[in-house]
């Protein structure tokens, strides 16, 4: 069974079908199994971009971590947990899983190092040029900067796969102020494109606080004063006796989860079967239905606000976000007052475009430890 007739049996008719995409720039022939969204999938998760993902900030630096061990996450590990969110929510929607999970890998490709920490500065260096923003970063790195083919540059994805990334770009940097994704022009987002946002959301809500936890940032009894947390951490103190702190950190990461992802499912639905949603065209036409309901809002905003003032805006993360912004800055000054030691794909680019561009591309390939090392050489 090809793909086509697959995706016909399991999909929902207002999933995006593969047979129905727009293709690529470059045209290219059919897999004899393998969908479209499919090999971008694999075109993503081979990439050099990608797998610098391991080695970049999500929240929490190596160094902050030091002596507790490799448990916080890094931006590559957030990417895999909204993935299986994604496709947890996908699979039960009956909407693409491929192109689901497709987005949900390419989401964050586009990070510099130190997370959004690290954005902030390269904003700041490149104002003149548009400043920096990581999700049209990784439109910049799928469509010129990865190569995978020698006669051209980028990954040659597919329409839709570059558009639900574009959306991502043209929408504000997130805040306390914006836990629910937004419609950003007249045409509504795939489905597919607004459960990936939801799911993103879902994820750092949720192991941002375990981060936290983990590391000493917060205790327990601190997230018991946030109603998400406090329910959910109640359920599992009724569920099981006798849990020690670890075990309740962790039961109750996953009843967040779980509660998150039950609330958006029941709302997406609700408004799928309420608004006659039956095919791409009405779910366009229906705005941004992938929700939460207005009470698991308002506790995720609790949530997040909580988490900006006692985690983002803590002392060490603060003093590491310190180091991380000299190192950043360093290591562009050195690539604007010495053009030549760029590698040959950013001189191009130095060449073509701008200078602070390129410095600004390489800059933002490099991983945390590259970065560091640079800055404070043996």
């Amino acid at each position: 069974m090809n793909y086509v007739e697959r995706e016909r049996l399991l999909l929902a008719p207002y999933a995006m079908h593969a047979a129905d995409s727009a293709g690529r720039a470059v045209a290219e022939k059919d897999h004899p199994y393998r969908s479209p969204y499919q090999r971008d999938r694999d075109r993503i998760t081979h990439s050099s971009a990608f797998r610098r993902l391991s080695h970049k900030t999500q929240v929490f630096t190596r160094e902050l971590g030091e002596g507790r061990g490799d448990y916080h996450r890094s931006r590559l590990t957030h990417t895999l947990e909204v993935t299986s969110v994604a496709r947890t929510i996908a699979r039960a929607l009956r909407i693409n899983e491929d192109l689901v999970e497709t987005l949900a890998l390419a989401h964050d490709v586009g990070h510099p190092p130190f997370g959004h920490a690290g954005e902030a500065v390269l904003d700041e260096l490149l104002r003149g040029v548009g400043g920096f923003n990581h999700n049209a970063q990784a439109v910049r790195l799928f469509t010129l900067l990865e190569r995978r083919y020698p006669d051209r540059p980028g990954l040659n994805l597919t329409a839709e796969v570059l558009d639900g990334q574009r959306r991502r770009a043209t929408k504000p940097a997130r805040s306390i102020e914006q836990l629910e994704p937004q419609p950003i022009d007249a045409e509504t987002p795939l489905l597919e494109v607004q459960v990936v946002d939801a799911a993103d959301s879902i994820a750092y809500d949720s192991h941002d606080a375990d981060d936290a936890l983990e590391l000493g940032l917060l205790t327990l009894g601190e997230l018991d004063t946030i109603t998400l947390w406090r329910e959910s951490a109640d359920k599992m103190r009724q569920r099981y006796t006798a849990l020690s702190d670890a075990d309740l950190r962790r039961a109750t990461v996953h009843e967040l989860i779980d509660r998150q992802v039950n609330d958006l499912f029941t709302m997406v639905t609700q408004a799928i079967e309420g608004r006659g949603i039956d095919s791409v065209e009405t779910l366009r036409a229906a705005g941004v239905i992938a929700r939460h309901s207005d009470a698991m809002a308002e506790q995720k905003l609790e949530l997040e606000s909580f988490l900006f003032r006692a985690v983002y805006r803590h002392p060490s993360v603060l003093g590491h976000r310190a180091e991380a912004t000299a190192a950043l800055e360093y290591c562009f000054a050195h690539s604007m007052k010495a053009p030549e030691t760029l590698p040959a794909p950013f001189a191009a680019i130095a060449a073509e475009d701008s200078l602070p561009r390129a410095a600004g591309d390489y800059v933002a390939t490099l991983t945390d430890r590259a970065v560091l090392e640079a800055w404070r050489p043996a």
